[in-house]
């Protein structure tokens, strides 16, 4: 096992400390478990994001060549 430093925003830290703490929960088990399920499941995507992001990939784009062009033209 290692030991790993996270930020984590001190109001959503306390609740769940006392959370765990009132259900006898080990915080150190539970971020393992998270983490686990994140890389294990396959995650699932919905419908209307896939779709929002096909028309988007088929919109009309502006060629701006590269950046060097892009920050001549525009600044």
């Amino acid at each position: 096992m290692v030991l790993k430093t996270f930020n984590v925003e001190e109001e959503v830290y306390e609740k769940y400390a006392q959370f765990c703490k009132e259900n006898g929960i080990s915080m150190s088990s539970q971020v393992n478990t998270f983490i686990k399920a994140q890389i294990e499941t396959k995650p699932q995507v919905r419908e209307e994001y896939l779709k929002k992001l096909d028309a988007i990939r088929k919109g009309k784009f502006i060629k701006i060549g590269t950046y060097e062009e892009f920050k001549e033209k525009y600044g």
